[in-house]
């Protein structure tokens, strides 16, 4: 397991690591978001997707679980867990699994609601949001070493 920590002053900052996530990610990669309330995860999802050329407005599916975009360079499915309770978790667990495999990047913010149940390969993204007004970004490979590698270099 291999980490990258980054702490972002400025949306400037948080667009270039955007990018670069965005170049090694091209084959596609599961992601689970973790932080706040307003700590920047959706900001994030944005930005990623903007660098994979998508054209649609990216918007958080807190209320519709999932966000489909499909006019990129390759598939992005945005779910939101927040409002799923278990039940609800359990129902979606298994497309979760279906949502790991294939080129396609999924990402899945409240990962934490799934109780971090991801045992395929994927990548973990912790945002904080710090008093002065910057984000760190925690980046943690689960058998994705090559990404973390990359934001590394």
């Amino acid at each position: 397991m291999k980490t990258y920590k980054k702490i972002c002053h400025n949306l400037e900052d948080t667009k270039e690591l955007a990018q670069r996530f965005a170049k090694l990610i091209t084959n596609g990669c599961f992601i689970n978001l973790y932080g706040e309330i307003g700590a920047g995860k959706t900001a994030f999802v944005k930005l990623v997707a903007d660098a994979l050329d998508v054209k649609e407005r990216v918007t958080s599916p807190s209320f519709v679980i999932l966000n489909e975009y499909h006019t990129g360079s390759i598939p992005i499915y945005h779910f939101d867990l927040y409002r799923l309770e278990n039940e609800g978790i359990k129902t979606i667990y298994d497309e979760l699994r279906e949502y790991s495999e294939g080129k396609q990047v999924t990402f899945v913010e409240w990962a934490e609601f799934n109780q971090n149940e991801a045992p395929f390969n994927h990548i973990e993204i912790n945002v904080t949001y710090n008093d002065d007004d910057s984000r760190t970004y925690e980046f943690k490979s689960v058998g994705e070493d090559e990404i973390i590698e990359g934001l590394q270099k």
